[in-house]
């Protein structure tokens, strides 16, 4: 007979298995629901080489190494985009890696390289190949040549199929999910591309990125590119879309008055303060300033906010502290006007066209 005091320690030993077994599973099923370091690093590259952005770009493609990608990964991700973003983009974005590693190499670290690609082994001709893989993708039928515009221009439906989806994806230096990865978040940082973006996210989806990673997706994106690009992922996915512009923007005017003697002086550190406030802080959208063509000692500055909160800590930065200690002694007059926005919707458009 088996005493009742190891029938309690079998039980409690079942239970106790049970909840292990249960978290294992619940982390098994939370590793896919965000992005790990690595797929962060190829979303910000990918977004940053779309946009052009080469000076963020060197600290990502820094993090990126620095979080395992290795290098013949990351050439992969760069020579993918110049099919998303074209040949100037790309080419940029490695020429920039190329000066990221050999100022790495310098400080002496030594990055991975990497495996080469795989021979292929498929003899099928490279259309076929390529039709299959993107029926893969896409899980639905394609059939030959792509309807609509495989119809109206077969070159570029050749051009698809044999090198973007043969030549490309068809190369094992990166999966498929990743290559997903690569394209998403191109098509986020890029204007106008929608429909595209639309059909990728599907891919992706298809290939296991999950919709939280892909609103981690549009994060990063809001992050390194802009809210209203991020926006366009948001949509697709019929998650709330965040307003470019917040409820509590702030808008001032600046009337300031300079003593003739200091204008040139005075000019040349406002410039400076106004150029560091609006590359260095998120939180300052605009800080335009201006003088009169008459009387170049009346300036005239526009400066948005994102929110009162962003105005206070653009107080207390170093540039604008230097700004306001070594003009004050050239400030006859200063007056600022606080205004309100009579379209908010419009007001993203505003520098566009510059």
């Amino acid at each position: 007979m088996i005493k009742p005091k190891k029938v309690l320690q079998w039980i409690l030993f079942f239970v106790i298995t049970i909840s292990v077994n249960t978290v294992k599973a619940q982390d098994n099923t939370n590793m896919h629901t965000k992005l790990d370091i690595q797929q962060q690093s190829i979303v910000n590259i990918s977004a940053l080489t779309a946009s052009g952005d080469l000076e963020n770009l060197k600290i990502q493609l820094n993090t990126g190494l620095d979080a395992g990608l290795n290098i013949n990964e990351i050439k992969e991700i760069l020579v993918q985009l110049y099919t998303y973003c074209g040949f100037p983009r790309s080419l940029n974005g490695i020429s920039t890696f190329m000066q990221v590693l050999e100022d790495r190499k310098i400080k002496g670290i030594t990055d991975a390289i990497g495996k080469d690609a795989a021979p292929l082994k498929d003899s099928t001709d490279k259309y076929e190949r390529g039709r299959k893989i993107l029926q893969t993708l896409t899980q639905t039928p394609q059939v030959k040549p792509a309807p609509g515009f495989g119809e109206f221009a077969p070159r570029i439906d050749a051009f698809l199929k044999e090198h973007l989806f043969a030549d490309i994806f068809d190369n094992d230096l990166l999966t498929y999910q990743q290559r997903e990865l690569v394209t998403i978040s191109a098509l986020a940082a890029t204007t106008g591309v929608e429909p595209q973006l639309q059909s990728h996210i599907g891919m992706g989806i298809n290939t296991g990125i999950t919709v939280s990673q892909l609103e981690q997706v549009a994060a990063l994106i809001e992050k390194h590119i802009s809210r209203k690009q991020a926006n366009t992922i948001r949509k697709i996915l019929s998650k709330p879309i965040i307003p470019v512009v917040e409820p509590g923007i702030m808008v001032r005017i600046s009337e300031i008055e300079i003593l003739p003697e200091y204008v040139e002086e005075y000019h040349a550190i406002l410039k400076e303060e106004a150029s560091a406030s609006v590359k260095i802080e998120p939180g300052v959208i605009a800080i335009f300033p201006m003088y009169e063509q008459k009387r170049p000692t009346q300036i005239r500055i526009i400066e948005m906010y994102a929110n009162k909160e962003a105005y206070q800590s653009h107080l207390q930065t170093p540039h604008f502290q230097h700004y306001k200690t070594t003009t004050l002694k050239m400030v006859k007059s200063l007056k600022l006007l606080d205004m309100n926005s009579l379209d908010n919707e419009t007001m993203v458009e505003i520098f566009k066209k510059l």
